[in-house]
């Protein structure tokens, strides 16, 4: 729009047309609000607090500054958080000359916000559909190329959104044409890539902070839970199916009676285990029955040689 912003005037017109339209699987609609500021609008154009509902109805809202106060308040005031945050900054890249002088020190504080500065490649192809077009084909395509180079040295390459702004079908560029179109103006490739890609898409993300309180709270929701989860029988059911089920006890009670009816056993055990043997020979033991037998020979054999040797020597 080119007038002030007024509940009275102002009417949105893309309600009832997107309402007409029939709804399709993967694909999302957005409104965008396009204000242009001149000379008379440098104190808001209408974007006060007053006006909040009525510019809530759109999702993305822009400003095209035509005059160097107009471009300060959109760098400075207007991208700050709040429910009227304008994430675009489109310029009017069509005109013979920038009207402002693009700073350094604002630039950078609306890039620091979250703002992005848009270029329309409808003026790179001569179409009259870009903001500030009043030359031939030609001057509007000489003027473009001038200025988006100037832009993107001032960006220096970050912040940009590429967008087409045309009206004719013959007009539509596939996405590596855009991109293209981009190396040549100066950015790097993979800074194209994102112009046409991951920068709309955070765009996107960040034009939802406008119904938060300073990007930083929102509107409180009540979750009210599933009535099958309050009904008694559910609680029942979820009462029964995580009850633990103890193990049957039977084991324990054979052993018991075992160790009661067989006490030597367990007499014999203690012994075996207070022998001062250790756990590693005791082991051995019982893995080899025969080394029991075998070692009691040896030590019979050994006490008759030496009664052997005695015998002898008396």
């Amino acid at each position: 729009i080119q007038t002030k912003l007024d509940p009275k005037n102002h009417v949105n017109v893309l309600d009832p047309l997107l309402s007409q339209l029939k709804k399709r699987t993967g694909l999302v609609l957005l409104k965008r609000l396009t204000i242009v500021l001149d000379e008379e609008s440098e104190k808001g154009f209408g974007l006060t607090t007053a006006n909040t509902s009525l510019v809530a109805s759109y999702d993305i809202l822009s400003l095209v500054p035509t005059t160097q106060g107009s471009l300060s308040v959109a760098c400075l005031t207007h991208t700050v958080p709040s429910p009227l945050t304008t994430h675009i900054i489109a310029l009017p890249l069509a005109s013979p000359r920038l009207p402002f002088r693009l700073k350094h020190t604002l630039i950078r504080t609306a890039l620091k916000n979250g703002a992005v500065f848009e270029l329309s490649y409808a003026g790179a192809l001569g179409a009259d559909a870009d903001l500030g077009a009043g030359e031939g084909n030609a001057g509007v395509k000489r003027n473009w190329w001038a200025n988006a180079r100037e832009v993107i040295r001032v960006t220096k390459g970050q912040g940009m959104l590429v967008s087409g702004g045309i009206v004719s079908d013959a007009d539509l560029r596939g996405a590596r044409d855009v991109a293209n179109l981009m190396t040549v103006l100066g950015l790097s490739p993979d800074a194209a890539h994102h112009a046409a890609t991951t920068v709309p898409q955070s765009l996107i993300l960040r034009t939802q902070t406008r119904r938060t309180y300073r990007a930083v709270l929102s509107e409180p929701k009540i979750v009210i839970p599933n009535a099958a989860s309050t009904q008694p029988g559910a609680s029942v059911d979820e009462d029964e199916s995580t009850s633990v089920v103890e193990p049957p006890k039977a084991a324990a009670t054979t052993d018991i009676r075992s160790a009661e009816d067989n006490p030597g056993e367990n007499a014999g055990d203690s012994t075996k285990n207070g022998n001062g043997k250790r756990p590693h020979d005791e082991s051995t033991a019982l893995t080899k029955p025969g080394s029991a037998t075998e070692g009691a020979k040896e030590g019979a054999g050994r006490k008759r040689k030496k009664k052997k040797t005695k015998g002898g020597e008396s």
